[in-house]
């Protein structure tokens, strides 16, 4: 996907600004027996739109330009292959999709050289890949060739059986390739990461449901990182050490996902706190009767945790409202003092989100459902896009407006309009939302069934007329989420415009006179105990009001 062009120095502070969330759901684990990965593209320069790949095939000379993702300047070429396949966002038609967050790691590794950036390693295997085995074969034999022009990352890879955490981190300068280990989640569990290198023990003997580079360990004695024996060796601590940022930044975001798969994961709060070191698991096995569904694993790319002791809608900084929205930078200093604001999965500065839904048993056609959105999951809206897709919806185009030019014909400038209204008034607007969202999930699994059933019977017969009907859906569907939002925000600037809450009657409707004046205007002020602990409890006098007795005796 096309991106704003940034210098290295934006880039480098996009790996300080702890963006990205993945979570990884097996098969066994889910309610329908989908592979899901889910993804939130955190960044502040990121406009969020839909990318597309369109299949093709290549002569046998062909060369393919590599530009950076991130950044949009030229980083080489590379060999193409004859035949490419379908992608849109970040699946392919054979239901492959990939996601990742960046875990940095040692800096020295950085190779700043090398052909082949994160964001084009993904795009690239998803157009050359038909089973995430294959993906991550691919992407590591590319990083080999050409050189890993990245920090760090950890990568989310799945098809409709399998799902993979892999891993990978460059050499350094001139020191071609990359280093790195690849696990299969089992079938029964989910797993998460959230720029923090994940992986510890490698299972070398596992050769089933373990892939690893060659010099995994002997390049980390060679550098001076390791000493120990093999079966000792962790990927994490050697490559990506832990610290208090890596913990409660990133390690936290994990936790907040396990926690709601298995309580017992509360369990781990010491450890994101640095107060103990036993590490979470890679992965946990989710407890039967208790698999979870695509709308589950949505709601928790939504989480500010929410219920914990680190709930961002209780603390000071939540406000009168109890907003969830904190200004950035994440760290900020006062009276020489280093502080931070947490780290939610959910977050103003996303891009875009995903919730990637493989299922097997549905021909390829239909099987793979790309739950899409821009800007923050919290505020906003999945909208289904099947894998087949060969056209973005307008609403999603990357043409559509961009970060200095407003349109309000793009779902990224109307979400952030919207999400903007909410983070100042919170406790009353997220309310709103919420029923609009579970709306517009309860309909999209009702349509998704009758457009999978349709097709199903088209693919039979005649399958360009699935092709247009899953296009078509999709098409419509995007754009009355987006118009659905715009209205959404429209009522939101007539019903709390100024601070007052503009009555309504049992059906939503504005009470008001035939001259379209308000029958009732509520001033309901601020909460109680906001209004205790910030204007009472500080200055007792500042703000009282005097009684009459007072007056008369001071004058």
């Amino acid at each position: 996907m096309k991106k704003l062009f940034i210098t290295a120095i934006l880039f480098a502070l996009s790996i300080n600004g702890f963006a990205c969330t993945n979570f990884l759901v097996g098969k066994k684990a889910s309610a329908d027996g989908s592979t899901m990965i889910s993804y939130s593209a955190d960044s502040y320069w990121l406009y969020g739109a839909l990318s597309h790949y369109p299949r093709a095939r290549y002569g046998k000379d062909a060369m393919l330009d590599v530009y950076d993702w991130d950044g949009g300047f030229y980083r080489g070429q590379i060999r193409q292959v004859p035949q490419t396949y379908n992608v849109i966002g970040n699946m392919n038609e054979y239901q492959v999709s990939i996601g990742e967050t960046t875990f940095g790691g040692r800096h020295e590794l950085h190779d700043t050289i090398g052909i082949v950036d994160y964001g084009s390693l993904m795009y690239i295997a998803l157009q050359r890949s038909k089973t995430a085995r294959e993906a991550i074969k691919i992407m590591t034999d590319l990083v080999a060739e050409y050189g890993y022009g990245s920090e760090g990352e950890s990568f989310s890879i799945a098809d409709p059986n399998e799902v993979w955490i892999m891993e990978m981190i460059g050499k350094g300068v001139h020191n071609k390739g990359a280093v790195w280990a690849a696990i299969r989640i089992p079938d029964n569990c989910v797993a998460a990461h959230a720029n923090q290198a994940r992986i510890t023990k490698i299972p070398f003997g596992d050769k089933q449901n373990c892939m690893y580079s060659r010099d995994v360990v002997d390049f980390a004695r060679q550098r001076g990182y390791y000493y120990g024996s093999d079966n000792d060796f962790s990927f994490s601590d050697t490559y990506n050490p832990l610290d208090f940022e890596g913990l409660r930044f990133c390690e936290a975001r994990v936790w907040a996902f396990f926690r709601e798969i298995n309580p017992e994961m509360d369990k781990y709060f010491d450890y994101i706190n640095a107060v103990s070191s036993q590490r979470m698991p890679l992965y946990i096995q989710v407890p039967k009767g208790k698999e979870v569904t695509v709308e589950k694993i949505k709601n928790l790319m939504r989480n500010h945790y929410e219920g914990t002791p680190l709930d961002m809608t209780k603390d000071d900084g939540a406000g009168p409202f109890g907003s969830p929205f904190r200004n950035s930078p994440l760290t900020y200093k006062v009276d020489r003092k280093e502080y931070f604001h947490e780290r939610p999965i959910a977050t103003q500065q996303t891009g875009f989100t995903f919730v990637a839904q493989m299922r097997g048993w549905i021909p390829n056609e239909i099987g793979g459902i790309l739950w899409f959105g821009v800007d923050d999951a919290s505020t906003g809206i999945y909208v289904p896009i099947y894998s087949s897709v060969i056209r973005v919806p307008p609403c999603f185009d990357e043409n559509n407006g961009n970060m200095f030019e407003f349109s309000w014909n793009s779902a990224f400038w109307i979400n952030n309009w919207v999400a903007s209204m909410v983070y100042n008034r919170w406790s009353d607007l997220i309310v709103e939302v919420k029923a609009m969202q579970n709306k517009w999930d309860n309909d999209f699994k009702y349509t998704v069934m009758a457009t999978d059933n349709m097709a199903l019977e088209y693919l039979k017969t005649n399958p360009k007329d699935a092709e247009y009907l899953i296009n078509q859906y999709c098409f419509t569907q995007a754009q009355n989420a987006a118009n659905a939002w715009k209205a959404m925000g429209e009522r939101f600037m007539i019903k709390y415009l100024d601070g007052v809450v503009k009555g309504e009657d049992e059906n939503g409707n504005f009470l008001q006179t035939d001259k379209h004046i308000p029958k009732k205007v509520i001033r309901p002020g601020y909460p109680e105990e906001y209004s205790r602990r910030i204007f009472v409890e500080p200055d007792k006098d500042r703000f009282r009001v005097r009684t009459q007795k007072e007056m008369d005796e001071r004058w």
